[in-house]
């Protein structure tokens, strides 16, 4: 089964790269098809956590006012998700959706010699080897390293980088929490990614920029509309008057005599 996903893998690989004549560029577009398939679920994960933003002094004093009792605290955040519609774990179902793709490519890079006798795995010049991997280019020289390296460090940033953007202006009362394990994380990344082929980090890395620009546009859309629906109510909210205060009567004028 898992063969036949490499296999899979290396087909649409393959295809593209005898219309475009260069291995780099024919991982670029399969991994720009993969995110449009993509594209509905994280349009919806979008949308969720915008909305969940708003939520967020809500969530705030839940978590001081339930302080010490974290049953009841649990249970009134759920209720929170229900009413938002937001989801915690579907930020991560895209990068989960990713990882058999990620290892698979690993493995099918590795094994390029053998499935097709050997060629120039390059991306335009700009990646020599997409085989060899930042800690393999590093051995060959700082000049050699410097794409790869490059590489490496948007692999790492990019892959966190939409969930940074979205605690940008936000008081989500985990935000420190949040960020702190980004850092982790990008490290983590960044150990991978050290002795992973470069043609794997150049999936990731396009994968990662298409997430952000997707983010960003939906994003600037969503608060547009928020915008707009704020006027529209300032425009139409009627006029309160208080009937209930006295008018007081003017005094009659003295004619003069």
């Amino acid at each position: 089964m898992w063969d036949a996903f490499k296999d899979a893998i290396f087909v649409c690989i393959d295809f593209f790269y005898n219309f475009v004549h260069d291995w780099g560029l024919a991982i670029v577009i399969v991994t720009l098809i993969f995110r449009l398939v993509l594209f509905p679920l994280m349009q919806k994960q979008i949308k969720s956590t915008f909305q969940m933003q708003k939520f967020s002094p809500l969530m705030q004093e839940i978590q001081t006012k339930y302080a010490d009792d974290k049953q009841r605290q649990s249970a009134e955040m759920q209720k929170l998700y229900a009413e938002s519609g937001f989801n915690p774990l579907a930020g991560c179902l895209p990068m989960i959706l990713q990882m058999p793709i990620f290892i698979a490519l690993f493995q099918v890079l590795y094994d390029m010699n053998n499935r097709t006798g050997g060629s120039d795995y390059t991306f335009y010049n700009i990646l020599p080897n997409l085989v060899a991997s930042p800690s393999n280019a590093w051995e060959a020289g700082f000049g050699a390293f410097l794409p790869y390296g490059i590489l490496l460090i948007i692999f790492a940033g990019a892959t966190f980088l939409p969930t940074l953007l979205q605690q940008v202006g936000t008081n989500n009362p985990q935000k420190n929490q949040q960020l702190f394990m980004m850092v982790i994380m990008t490290l983590m990344m960044l150990w991978i990614g050290w002795g992973s082929p470069a043609g794997v980090l150049l999936f990731w890395a396009t994968s990662s920029v298409f997430a952000v620009a997707q983010q960003q546009i939906t994003l600037s859309v969503l608060r547009r509309k928020d915008r707009e629906l704020e006027a529209a109510e300032v425009d139409v909210k009627p006029v309160q008057v208080d009937v209930t205060r006295k008018v007081k009567k003017p005094r009659p004028t003295k004619k003069s005599k």
